[in-house]
């Protein structure tokens, strides 16, 4: 008797079947009756009794002819039918776990372009609010979509590779095809530049609407509201772009090289053709703009100062990177990357003014800016590529004469000029080693922490008419963990990021050279930055602090349907404790005779209350005696999961700037550092904390489809896009891939601790891959990626097995040997075998790469299996050829 249970419904196709534990696998058919509530359905063994036989024993031991399923399906149900409700139950009650352990990270996460951080509709709803903020909506949405292509560009500018080097060099007796080669050789050539200057002229359009937008909100009538938090941010990011493009121009040797190819053949074709004089034009501008260093910067500063002067916007901008910065305003690691990005090039802009060269200093002290460039002397850019502030602001003080005259800017040290006492300083700093013991403690802690509160989320979903303060408190717990969560990845993984700019900044000076490299004593640069510049307790901790991101994003991914609804509750919840209760306070007190803020106050209510959830009902009697206590105003909600919009949050960031800096975001101290406000400190502290909390709002909102993606993707490890130009190489050997390092580290390591995440740099190459096919768009960088995934996996599966092989052949023969031997041994030692753990890798038949499901254990069977063999015949063979009494 087999059951099969199948869930039928008349809306859905067939679901797939689930089946007990030892149970074959057996087709079947469904009988809906007439009654289309009720289906009959094959039961599992939680509904046997409504198939129980009728007699009793064990079956006969030559079963009957089998009917088909149809038929065999109607007989057991008869008359007897099982509803829908009741066979979803029985059906929950089948656990579909296994028990392989989790020793790989995220899965590829279901995403869109767009998230809560942007919003769906690019804010067309923010008219609804009648803020008169229609100029600034336009604008954000304006430059978010040069944000975007600038993106791509920078993504085909990092991707761009050599053509040159794959032409055909004709042999002398095809001389007479010369003239064919050149024009096939311009054919090819020309798609690429064609690249170069949809990317000249792109970035012509986008820095002259970045000046505009900048003009039009930098004039100090305020004919527009404006700009807003968001605002803000889009400026930042676009200029963020520039600055990659440009940077990424600079460091590409292989665009000036075919260009100049490019130009030879242009030469050479042209001769046959008419009217190319608008073409050679086209090709001196593309000329200049490739050969000129910043040349992007340089457009971008012509067209801020070109009819209007901007210093304004730009000091207003370099405030707020400055606060954001010392705040540890930005919750995520890029962010924080973007802002010491542009720092310096905002610094340099804003000084090479010749009205308020020195206005900036009155407002932002030259000593915070200082500290700033000393804490963070490298920066990441692209995964191979970096940047340092003190070098960004030498190299530009040359195309800028104002900001020469910056004497303690100027005297930054660079990378490789960092003194040696300092350097042990910021060898301290960016390593991950010297920070393992504070990671363990935090991961130890927050995963202590993050488990009891998802117990008491339990406890809490599986009790009815729970108290409403205790479930507040569950979920506002529930929310700072996850906050906090957020928090220790990215602050991880930018520690990662931040590490690998270190070491491309500082390569390995003197690499070790073995006996089998004394012919070949040279090495590519990429082995200096990387094979060589990281010792084995860097690379433990690497491997150590990778596991901890991927296990932590994988322990809160696994929640996200449990916590989401606590998250949008406790979100609703700040929110209306806020508009509600604590803007009325400050109606009735602060504010009540400023009419000017007063209806700001009253602005923020209306489009942020939500007055559904308000069960404060007032007493009329208390209402005419006017004795109302401040517990009566207070009001009391229902939880609600309705999270405010990005609409509701830009609008509500605004209308706190607009209050307390009274429409002026010039004036001295920063934004909430401003005492002429006229707001007391209590007020203007709520201010700012609820302020800060909006921008952390949105990020809560993309809980998997974005935030834990971005925190955990460390792709960028494997790519090498701009040391591949520089060595002249197609690619490098797979020994100098940091995941096949970290591989080959466990495995030749032997740790036991690292045994079990051995799969864990395997991890990477999904990321890497992930990142090749969404973001960079290049299938070439997947198909890399692939071969190498290919090898490396190969060369995992053989290793492990022989370190297996040996590790069980070795206790083998320890446990012959005898114990009085190894006691008169002095040497005895040597004849223990550390115990290792192979119990979680022997578990493995589900390991995700590169969207294939690749069964591990069954690979390492086969290939112990054929160790066995040959083990054995080596054995044999050995006894048959041996003497008899030997």
């Amino acid at each position: 008797f087999e059951y099969t249970p199948r869930l039928l419904s008349p809306f859905t196709p067939l679901y797939s079947t689930v089946r007990p534990h030892g149970v074959r696998r057996q087709s079947s058919q469904l009988s809906p009756r007439s009654d289309t509530s009720w289906w009959c359905i094959s039961s599992p063994l939680p509904l046997l009794r409504h198939f129980a036989p009728t007699h009793s024993g064990p079956p006969p031991r030559t079963p009957p002819p089998r009917r088909p399923a149809r038929v065999r399906i109607r007989r057991r149900c008869g008359a007897m039918a099982i509803p829908v409700e009741e066979a979803i139950a029985a059906l929950s009650t089948f656990s579909l776990e296994d028990e392989q352990p989790d020793v790989q990270g995220l899965a590829v996460l279901l995403s869109s372009e767009r998230y809560a951080t942007n919003s769906p509709i690019e804010y067309s709803d923010v008219a609804a609010y009648r803020l008169s903020l229609g100029e600034d909506t336009k604008a954000i949405n304006q430059l978010n979509a040069l944000i975007q292509e600038g993106k791509e560009m920078a993504s085909l500018l990092y991707t761009y590779r050599s053509c040159v080097k794959a032409l055909p060099q004709l042999p002398d007796s095809m001389k007479h095809s010369q003239a064919d080669l050149y024009l096939e050789t311009y054919q090819v050539l020309d798609l690429e530049m064609s690249r170069l200057r949809e990317i000249q002229r792109w970035q012509a359009s986008a820095a002259s609407k970045l000046a505009a937008d900048m003009q039009r909100f930098s004039r100090p009538e305020r004919l527009v509201n404006g700009p807003t938090v968001t605002h803000f941010w889009s400026m930042l990011k676009l200029l963020d772009v520039l600055l990659q493009l440009d940077h990424l121009k600079n460091a590409k040797a292989s665009i000036p090289n075919d260009f100049s190819w490019y130009k030879r053949t242009f030469t050479q074709v042209s001769t046959q053709w008419q009217d190319t004089d608008t073409m050679r034009e086209e090709l001196d501008d593309l000329q200049i703009f490739l050969s000129t260093r910043w040349a992007i910067l340089l457009n971008l500063h012509a067209e801020m100062f070109r009819t209007n002067t901007v210093e304004d916007i730009l000091q207003v901008l370099i405030v707020f990177c400055v606060e954001s910065l010392e705040l540890d305003f930005a919750l995520l690691f890029p962010e924080r990357h973007t802002l010491l990005r542009v720092l310096p090039v905002l610094v340099v802009l804003a000084t090479s003014s010749e009205k308020e060269s020195e206005s900036l200093y009155k407002r932002v002290k030259i000593n915070r800016l200082l500290n700033i460039f000393k804490n963070d002397p490298v920066i990441p850019a692209f995964p191979d590529l970096h940047l340092s502030p003190a070098a960004m602001l030498k190299e530009l003080s040359s195309y800028f004469q104002n900001f020469s005259s910056q004497i303690r800017l100027l005297t930054l040290p660079a990378p490789h000029e960092i003194p040696p006492r300092e350097l042990q300083d910021y060898q301290r700093h960016y390593l991950i080693l010297n920070h393992m013991g504070t990671i363990r403690a935090e991961h130890d802690d927050f995963s202590i922490r993050f488990a009891s509160a998802m117990n008491q989320m339990i406890t809490l979903k599986s009790s009815d008419g729970a108290d409403n303060d205790w479930s507040r408190d569950i979920k506002g717990n529930m929310y700072d963990t996850v906050v906090e969560g957020f928090q220790l990845l990215s602050r991880w993984t930018g520690r990662i990021w931040e590490q690998c700019a270190w070491k491309f900044s500082r390569p390995c000076k003197e690499p070790p050279i073995s006996d089998s490299q004394q012919d070949s004593a040279t090495f590519f640069d990429y082995e200096k930055v990387v094979r060589w510049n990281y010792t084995a307790e860097e690379r433990r901790a690497l491997l150590e602090l990778i596991g901890y991101i991927k296990s932590i994003g994988l322990m809160m991914q696994h929640c996200d349907t449990l916590v989401s609804e606590a998250l949008w509750e406790t979100i609703h919840m700040e929110v209306q404790d806020f508009v509600q209760d604590k803007l009325d306070t400050m109606l009735r007190t602060t504010f009540r005779k400023k009419k000017d803020l007063s209806r700001i106050l009253s602005d923020m209510r209306t489009l942020s209350a939500d007055w559904m959830a308000n069960t404060s009902k007032a007493d009329p009697e208390q209402h005419s005696l006017h004795q109302e206590t401040e517990e009566m105003r207070q009001s009391t909600f229902y939880p609600r999961p309705v999270a405010p919009t990005a609409a509701q949050i830009h609008c509500l960031q605004f209308l706190i700037c607009e209050l307390v800096s009274g429409g002026n975001l010039r004036k001295p101290g920063g934004l909430f550092g401003n005492s002429s406000s006229g707001i007391p400190v209590e007020d203007l502290k709520q201010l700012e904390t609820f302020f800060y909390k909006l921008s952390f709002f949105l990020h809560i909102l993309d809980f998997t489809a974005a935030t834990i993606g971005t925190l955990t993707d460390l792709g960028f490890l494997w790519f090498r896009e701009f040391y591949l130009e520089s060595s002249r190489v197609i690619q490098f050997p797979i020994e100098c891939s940091l995941p096949w390092m970290l591989v080959d580290h466990v495995i030749e390591s032997q740790d036991a601790g690292l045994l079990e995440s051995i799969l864990i740099p395997l991890d990477l190459y999904n990321d890497s891959a992930q990142h090749a096919l969404t973001y960079l768009k290049q299938r070439f960088l997947y198909d890399e990626i692939e071969a190498e995934v290919d090898l490396s996996f190969d060369l995992l599966v053989q290793k492990l097995n022989e370190v297996i092989f040996t590790y069980y052949k070795s206790c083998a023969a320890s446990t012959l040997l005898d114990s009085s031997f190894t006691y008169a041994c002095d040497d005895g030692e040597k004849y223990f075998v550390k115990p290792l753990r192979f119990d979680a890798i022997f578990k493995l038949r589900r390991v995700m790469i590169l969207g294939r499901t690749i069964d591990l254990r069954s690979l390492i069977t086969q290939r112990m299996n054929k160790l066995f063999r040959e083990n054995i015949d080596f054995l044999l063979e050995r006894f048959e050829y041996g003497d008899l009494c030997g």
